[in-house]
């Protein structure tokens, strides 16, 4: 699934493509993926898209309305933004046409993914955001904050990293990678984090997931940038998907577990 940097990367190559354009037609391909997307012609059609931004792991389009366009791209979501005159893709589900003659395509071969139109708050995102921690890289997310956030809970510190109400928008992946960095086992519970550690998984996480926007992402599987390209932070991961590998800090054997539902790889030498 596109991780923070993986849809900041697309939303940096879809800014300047919609930015200021306005839809001019909407086909359907497909009646829905998460959320039903019959309401999309009529909602969409003679908009014009204001901005491009991100949150957490979605990209909002505000329109010119009071409403937005929100995307998730689930597992296998794509976007492109090509001439109509290129086929058709098997598993591409809407087309949105603009008014400079080209099309922004979505494909989602699984389906996990969504488009959807909301109203948008008194502060410039729609309502689902309300219950959203801070940003990775805002002035909130500092260690003081996540030392508050974390008093008295017993889940493990990876969950707690990945859950949105903390911070917005780390997940498996990078998480797994800040922990490795910050020398913090997944399992630890995340009320016993010091103020230290705390301070660590800041400066770490805030390092890997610029680092991995810089090299345009992590790709594993199915990911791919708005122009087919793949994102190359993969050859930069220290132990994610690494299981039974040696450690590159110590060489004692990369071990796995499973938190939340997810893989979790760590070193249980160097992450106490």
């Amino acid at each position: 699934m596109p991780e923070l940097p993986e849809v900041e990367t697309i939303c940096r190559a879809l800014a300047p493509a919609l930015t200021g354009r306005t839809i001019t037609r909407v086909e359907l391909f497909s009646p829905k993926l998460r959320s039903s997307l019959t309401p999309l012609p009529e909602m969409l059609t003679g908009r014009r898209i204001l901005a491009i931004t991100r949150r957490a792991r979605y990209i909002i389009a505000p329109l010119d309305n009071a409403l937005a366009l929100v995307m998730h791209f689930g597992m296998t979501g794509v976007a492109r933004i090509e001439s109509p005159d290129v086929p058709r893709r098997t598993h591409e589900h809407v087309f949105l046409h603009l008014d400079d003659g080209f099309v922004f395509r979505f494909e989602d071969i699984r389906r996990f993914g969504n488009l959807e139109v909301l109203p948008l708050a008194a502060n410039g995102l729609p309502m689902f955001f309300q219950c959203f921690g801070p940003e990775p890289f805002s002035d909130q997310f500092t260690a003081q904050y996540l030392y508050k956030c974390s008093r008295n809970l017993k889940c493990p510190v990876k969950t707690f990293l990945m859950d949105n109400a903390v911070v917005a928008g780390i997940g498996n992946i990078y998480a797994t990678e800040t922990l490795f960095a910050a020398g913090i086992s997944p399992c630890r519970p995340a009320g016993t984090l010091s103020r230290r550690q705390c301070e660590k998984l800041v400066e770490q996480s805030r390092h890997i997931l610029n680092a991995a926007i810089e090299q345009g992402g992590t790709t594993i599987a199915d990911f791919k940038h708005v122009d087919g390209s793949e994102g190359k932070f993969a050859v930069c991961l220290q132990i994610y998907g690494k299981t039974g590998e040696a450690c590159p800090h110590c060489g004692h054997p990369i071990q796995c577990i499973r938190l939340g539902g997810r893989s979790s790889a760590f070193c249980p030498k160097c992450q106490k």
